[in-house]
């Protein structure tokens, strides 16, 4: 007997958005794909909710919302929709026609690294982003250290990449209006293992 293997069964956008509102766990859709998303560590949401404080006390009274990982994001290029872990945008929101529940205009994008989806998150996932017209600056934070990769978007197709490393250390959101984030209080309650 020989063992055939099974294609994968893809989806239109249009059935993703209708399973997707009647799921009770996120799912990303890519390329007719649908992509269940997994769990994130204590760490990463201590980080997720410091990052999204930090923000929210910067740019109060500003004209920028701000969404943290529920928020499904539209990249109609890639022919992908996912949950960013932070998102910036400008107000209003720019949503997807007929939706209310996709956001297609961010600033700046954010995403916790973790062991299992940092290459997606430096590599596919980035290439994506960079297709959206608004999109200007990506933050990948690490959970094990404290580190962030920064770039910053200096003209099409070319991008600054800044490393901040230590919790002495401050980066500045160019793309905010110039918001410093001090690592320390990113990663505050975070303990490092040696």
């Amino acid at each position: 007997m020989i063992a055939t293997a099974t294609q994968p069964q893809t989806y239109t956008a249009q059935d993703y958005l209708a399973l997707e509102v009647e799921s009770e766990i996120r799912n990303e859709y890519c390329n007719g794909e649908i992509v269940p998303m997994t769990g994130g560590t204590p760490d990463h949401n201590e980080i997720n909710a410091n990052l999204v404080f930090l923000l929210k006390m910067a740019l109060r009274k500003q004209p920028y919302s701000i969404f943290v990982t529920d928020q499904r994001l539209w990249i109609p290029e890639a022919n992908i929709y996912t949950y960013p872990d932070i998102m910036v945008t400008p107000r209003p929101v720019a949503l997807k026609p007929d939706r209310k529940d996709t956001v297609m205009n961010p600033i700046l994008l954010a995403e916790v690294l973790s062991n299992s989806t940092e290459q997606y998150d430096r590599a596919k996932k980035f290439a994506a982003y960079r297709t959206i017209a608004s999109f200007q600056e990506y933050l990948l934070i690490a959970q094990d250290k404290p580190q962030v990769e920064q770039y910053v978007k200096q003209a099409e197709k070319q991008w600054l990449f800044i490393e901040h490393q230590g919790v002495e250390k401050t980066m500045t959101l160019r793309s905010l209006n110039d918001v410093e984030i001090a690592l320390a209080d990113l990663y505050e309650a975070i303990e490092f293992s040696d």
